[in-house]
């Protein structure tokens, strides 16, 4: 059996994972586009070698900061997850932020063209203007735009890249290239927060993560691998480059990494509460673990 726990960063979700994966012999899977990466620990809050010892996780220290991950490398630590906890005869508990990977077992991916350098500057173009580029893209691909936020700068840069790189309606496009997908059926689970208490979370962890040595990591990070790859630009990792080159002192850092994170949760609000047609279970932090555990004893397999 398998279910998934999601929620905005810093809600709780991974400590949460643990400790049902500790009373029911689980087996974990990180949706966390961070946690992938060896070496970033703190900036990753990642879970401690405790948790990592005494739980079995997938998606944790997978690669280098300077290799690249995508989708396909997701779906074949899925795969060895799923079939690692029916060996085991295990709950698989998939817990993340990074809703977009759950999003692609359950719905299949479309194909997405290698946008060129000129394009991509197209889509920035475009972009400066959110209610233009909305506008343009409802008069133009009204099936796509009807599931798209105003705001929804992320799928709005998608529509855009296929649009331009194709030629082709990108709602035509997605669906002639789209793929089977990999889970039919999952039960959701979504810890649910206030934006006060959020915002309050939000601001303990970076405190503890500068505590512990955000600004060492970040320029351990970048002294080896320089400041190219796509994880250096990550939230607590940028902020903290931006305070090597001067921009302000390490309380506008704290500040700036507690206002993007603030900024990147009201996204993985948005994601989760457009983007999955199944319903989802909905409950405070306080309440979620009984949720769960009695969701795993009246699973017919479940031997706990």
């Amino acid at each position: 059996m398998q279910f998934a726990l999601i929620g905005t960063t810093a809600c709780g979700k991974s400590d949460l994972a643990v400790e049902i994966a500790r009373k029911s012999d689980g087996i974990i899977l990180s949706l966390d586009s961070l946690c992938v990466y060896k070496e970033i620990d703190i900036a990753s809050a990642k879970p401690s070698k405790e948790q990592l010892s005494s739980v079995k996780h997938y998606g944790i220290d997978v690669i280098a900061p300077n290799e690249n991950f995508n989708v396909t490398l997701f779906f074949d630590l899925y795969f060895q997850a799923a079939a690692d906890a029916e060996s085991k005869n295990a709950p698989l508990i998939i817990v993340g932020g990074t809703s977009f990977y759950l999003k692609a077992l359950l719905s299949g991916l479309s194909d997405k063209p290698l946008v060129s350098g000129e394009n991509q500057k197209k889509v920035s173009r475009a972009l400066r203007d959110l209610e233009f580029a909305y506008d343009n893209m409802s008069r133009t691909d009204p099936i796509y735009a009807e599931k798209v936020e105003k705001n929804d700068i992320y799928r709005m840069g998608k529509w855009y890249e296929i649009y331009y790189e194709t030629g082709e309606i990108p709602s035509d496009f997605l669906r002639r290239t789209k793929k089977d997908p990999v889970i039919n059926e999952l039960k959701i689970f979504e810890i649910e927060t206030s934006k006060e208490e959020l915002r309050e979370r939000i601001k303990a962890r970076t405190k503890k993560m500068i505590e512990e040595g955000l600004v060492d990591e970040a320029a351990r990070l970048e002294k080896k691998y320089t400041r190219e790859p796509n994880c250096m630009k990550s939230i607590g990792i940028r902020e903290v480059i931006e305070y090597f080159d001067g921009y302000g002192d390490i309380t506008l850092m704290e500040e700036k990494i507690i206002d993007n994170t603030v900024k990147l949760a009201k996204r993985q609000r948005t994601f989760n509460r457009t983007q999955f047609l199944q319903p989802i279970i909905k409950k405070p932090l306080s309440q979620m673990d009984g949720e769960i555990m009695n969701f795993l004893h009246e699973q017919p397999k479940y031997c706990g």
